[in-house]
């Protein structure tokens, strides 16, 4: 299993579940059971930023051996089927075609059918997802803010080392042209350089 960063989509979803308070749900979420014991190894995945698949699950709840078990497979993609029909967990879209599903929990806190208070992960544990969250966040708006400032610095480059070598073919050099746009063209090639060192 190798951890990927998460896009944006996925922060959201897991800020949402992060977010949500106890969900009535139509089945029995009851320790030792199937439903619960997925639900938990699920929540366990999503403590750590991590989407799991139905292999993911299965390795780390029933090992190694159990995730080559065809059979066994099936069942408990039967099973995580049911659990999205009654509201757990979601599917997430594919971001391949031959991908695995993955899964995600609808909150990190349930009401059984029983009226039973299930709980999945701590506050404190909650509390750690929504700042890592947070963090991955701004990391990403960050990287995106860089990129648009380089792009932005890249075209004013280009723009006055056009207008520069347009003034300098003209037959009479003009300078209010060429020496203003020669000017900006150096100063926003220093800018893209320190830039670009920075990254």
């Amino acid at each position: 299993m190798s951890h990927k960063v998460l896009s944006q989509s996925e922060i959201k979803f897991l800020q949402e579940t992060c977010a949500a308070d106890f969900k009535s749900v139509r089945v029995r979420l009851k320790e030792g059971e199937y439903q619960y014991d997925l639900a938990k190894t699920i929540a366990s995945f999503m403590l750590e930023q991590h989407f799991p698949d139905v292999k993911d699950i299965i390795k780390r709840l029933y090992g190694e051996e159990k995730v080559n078990d065809i059979r066994f497979v099936r069942k408990i993609q039967t099973i995580l089927k049911k659990m999205e029909k009654s509201g757990i967990i979601q599917i997430l879209p594919k971001e391949k075609p031959w991908d695995l599903q993955r899964y995600a929990l609808l909150s990190f806190k349930f009401q059984d059918i029983d009226k039973n208070d299930v709980i999945l992960a701590s506050d404190q544990q909650i509390k750690q997802v929504k700042e890592e969250t947070y963090r991955i966040l701004t990391r990403h708006l960050k990287s995106k803010n860089k990129i648009e400032l380089l792009i932005l610095t890249l075209i004013v480059v280009c723009v006055s080392y056009f207008s520069s070598a347009l003034a300098l073919i003209q037959p009479v050099i003009n300078s209010l042209i060429f020496i203003p746009s020669f000017s900006i063209a150096v100063v926003f090639s220093i800018l893209l350089g320190k830039t670009l060192s920075k990254w």
